[in-house]
């Protein structure tokens, strides 16, 4: 994740997949067979943040880079003949794997670059490409990092409350900070200033992430009300969530910032700063 710090215990700034051409996130790996292994996994495996332990490499179908497998997003030829997301990298059959931004891919869409380049690796033309694939993209890396959420909520690894997280804070016991797009930049602060504290690293930038959805898209994830902060006390929570998360924000290119975004509104779904 381009990011800044933003953990106690491991580094968040090699969680994002190398850049491709242009700039871009961009190392995916293309295969034509389905392994067992290729789920995301749940232990935080990690060395550091958001790069496993002998995590196998793919190609990028477009930018032809390398880049590790957890990273990277695989899309899978159904039986339908249709290509789909595979974001968990479970669906059997014929996959490659793409690594670049919603904006890159929706280019190559257009130009027919990812028609080509996904023929040579099903090696068949004989499939259909749907035209809102990037979106259902990013809808389903939304949902998988929301999901981790929840689950991270139902196992008592996060924090919500301001209280309860300046507390934990404070006493050194926080590995991950994030905020609502809608949450207040005087509340962001104050937390931030918390944890620099809280991990004896005061003067050192480090601070929370806002993230790119409102308070009621996180509330009605977790299942609580009016979250507008999370904490994560748990470094295994902290090592799925960043995943996640970071792969999700990589793929919209949504900007690493300390600052809530100026257009948030608390029913939005999906801040765009700029």
């Amino acid at each position: 994740m381009r990011t800044p710090r933003n953990d106690k215990d491991v580094d968040l700034s090699s969680s994002s997949p190398p850049r491709g051409e242009g700039g871009e996130r961009g190392s995916v790996a293309s295969d034509s067979t389905f392994d067992d292994d290729s789920a995301l996994p749940l232990s935080p495996a990690l060395s550091p943040m958001g790069r496993r332990r002998n995590e196998p490499e793919r190609t990028c179908i477009l930018t032809r880079e390398k880049g590790e497998r957890g990273n990277l997003i695989r899309l899978a030829l159904g039986p339908d003949g249709h290509v789909h997301p595979d974001i968990r990298a479970k669906a059997l059959g014929r996959g490659a794997w793409i690594g670049v931004t919603r904006a890159v891919l929706t280019i190559a869409l257009a130009k027919g670059k990812l028609k080509g380049a996904l023929a040579r690796t099903f090696k068949t033309g004989d499939f259909t490409i749907p035209g809102d694939l990037p979106q259902r993209i990013e809808d389903a890396l939304s949902r998988a990092a929301l999901e981790r959420l929840g689950l991270e909520a139902r196992a008592s690894t996060l924090l919500t409350g301001s209280e309860r997280i300046e507390e934990a804070a404070r006493k050194g016991a926080l590995h991950l900070l994030y905020h609502a797009a809608d949450a207040g930049a005087d509340g962001n602060r104050k937390l931030d200033q918390a944890w620099r504290v809280g991990s004896d690293d005061e003067g050192s930038g480090r601070q929370g992430l806002v993230l790119s959805v409102a308070r009621p898209i996180l509330s009605v994830a977790l299942g609580r009300e009016n979250v507008v902060h999370i904490g994560v006390t748990d470094a295994g929570a902290a090592a799925r969530v960043a995943t996640a998360i970071g792969r999700w924000h990589d793929y919209i290119d949504f900007p690493s910032r300390s600052e809530p975004c100026e257009t948030a509104s608390q029913g939005s779904s999906t801040a765009r700063c700029t």
